[in-house]
Parts: C-alpha cells; sequence; structure tokens
C-alpha cells in the first residue's frame, strides 16, 4: 500500500519573462505534478506559482493549459489543491476553485496535519514592518483599486505587469541565505514561538532551500523555486525534508543554497 504524502512548493513563476524557456520550464513542472500523482494526499502551492495572473470575468490569461490540466487531473482524482496566493499572483479569485476545484488561500494559515501543527505562507511581507511594503500591498488588495485595473485592456495590462516583474527581478533579485539572524523569516517564527508552538512553519518567496531547526523542535522550511532549484518539500505523517526534481548538475551543491540542521 501506497503511503500517501502531502508537497509543499513554491515560486515557479510560469510565464516568466526572464525564463529562456517558458514551455519547458511549464512542462517540467507538469512532469513532477505527474511524478506525485498517484502518491500525494494534498499539494500545497505557496504563491507566485504564477509570475502574473489578474482574473477577468469573461477572458482568461493565455498559456498555462498543461498546467491547469494537470492540476484539474489531479484534483479529479481526490488530491486536494491548496494554492496561497503571492506577491505575484495576488489577484486570484474564483476561476481555479470553479473550474479546478482549487481552494485558494489569501492569508497565512495555521492548521494541523497528522497531529503536527503547520504555518503556511508565502512569506512577503512577514516579520516587514515597513509602511511602503503595507500601503502598497493595500493598494494590491483594495477592490477599487482592482476593479480599476480590470478596466486596463488585458493586452496591456499583463504586458505592463510582465515588463514590472522583469524590470523587479534584475534590479532586486534574490540574495542566498543571509544568516539566521537577518532572515526576516526566521525571525518571523522565532517571535511566534515566543507565544504559540508550531511544528513546521513552511515558506516560500525567498528564492533559497532551508530547513532549520528552532527551539522546542520546531523548524522553519523555505521551498526554494521552480527557476534554478526546481524543489519542494515532501510530509509522510512522520517527517518532513527538502527534495530537487530533475535536478541539474550546475545546482547540486551550490554554496547558500541548501541550508539544514
Amino acid at each position: 500500500m501506497i503511503t500517501k504524502k502531502i508537497y509543499f512548493l513554491s515560486d515557479l513563476h510560469l510565464g516568466a519573462k526572464a525564463i529562456s524557456s517558458p514551455l519547458d520550464h511549464e512542462r517540467r513542472v507538469v512532469r513532477f505534478l505527474d511524478s506525485i500523482k498517484h502518491e500525494a494526499k494534498a499539494i500545497y502551492l505557496l504563491g507566485d506559482i504564477i509570475d502574473f495572473w489578474f482574473e477577468y470575468k469573461t477572458v482568461v490569461p493565455r498559456g498555462f493549459t498543461r498546467f491547469f490540466g494537470k492540476l484539474g487531473e489531479l484534483s479529479d482524482m481526490g488530491v486536494e489543491i491548496h494554492w496561497f496566493t503571492g506577491n505575484h499572483d495576488i489577484w486570484l479569485f474564483d476561476y481555479l476553485p470553479q473550474e479546478l476545484g482549487v481552494k485558494v488561500h489569501n492569508q497565512a494559515l495555521v492548521m494541523q496535519i497528522d497531529g503536527k501543527k503547520f504555518y503556511l505562507a508565502h512569506g512577503d511581507g512577514l516579520g516587514d514592518d515597513s509602511a511602503a511594503y503595507k500601503l502598497m500591498k493595500g493598494f494590491f488588495r483594495n477592490k477599487f483599486c482592482q476593479k480599476l485595473f480590470s478596466m486596463i485592456h488585458p493586452g496591456i495590462a499583463v504586458s505592463f505587469a510582465h515588463s514590472w516583474s522583469k524590470h523587479s527581478r534584475e534590479t532586486g533579485g534574490h540574495i542566498g541565505f543571509s544568516g539566521e539572524d537577518n532572515e526576516k523569516l526566521v525571525q518571523f517564527a522565532k517571535k511566534t514561538l515566543e507565544t504559540s508552538h508550531i511544528d513546521y512553519f513552511i515558506f516560500g518567496h525567498r528564492h533559497i532551500m532551508l530547513d532549520l531547526m528552532l527551539k522546542g523542535n520546531s523548524r522553519v522550511i523555505i521551498l526554494g523555486d521552480w527557476i534554478s532549484l526546481f524543489s519542494y518539500a515532501v510530509y509522510d505523517g512522520k517527517d518532513i525534508w527538502l527534495e530537487q526534481f530533475e535536478q541539474d548538475d550546475s545546482v547540486a551543491g551550490s554554496p547558500g543554497m541548501s541550508i539544514a540542521f
């Protein structure tokens, strides 16, 4: 009998202009989903799955047909699929839940799985109290602002959003592991543990692989990405660990990419 497992992955950034072959990238993700479909009890997509997504009432953004088709297949097989909005796919509304049976989460979620307490979130903004971030997120979440954006022709809106994303990646980028004392998500987890026990904090957003032991056998896990690491976490009901799919030789052993304690 196959032991059903739970899978966590984030930061696929499907459709990103910075990826040299978006179609090959999507096919790789689909191969992964196909490889786990008979073992998966649930799949948690922890944000930035698509590099940009905005749901219009009558228009479906171009692309992602293989990916959505595979999610639909898995959902029809009885696999639970949870999608947490990130800072790139923040505008998920009712299309995916209605068409694919995906459960969309707009906030962090604390839940029990097989007797263990999980804190699940994309991770953007956690530990960041800056006024600039709060203002930006409030703007993106504002229904009136969303309505105004929906009035822009999709051809213009989508092109602008991808240009913004590419520029942000080129000018800001993602640095490697910056040390336990400087990682905002680690500091957020530590602060949370002062008032509540969590067995596993699982985040995306940072584009690094991290499995770090905290006090009380709590662990913080950062899932990496599917731009260069092709990484994910697996929970079998007893333990959780990070893995990589079709790992490239250029990635294996890269410094600062995988930290495990």
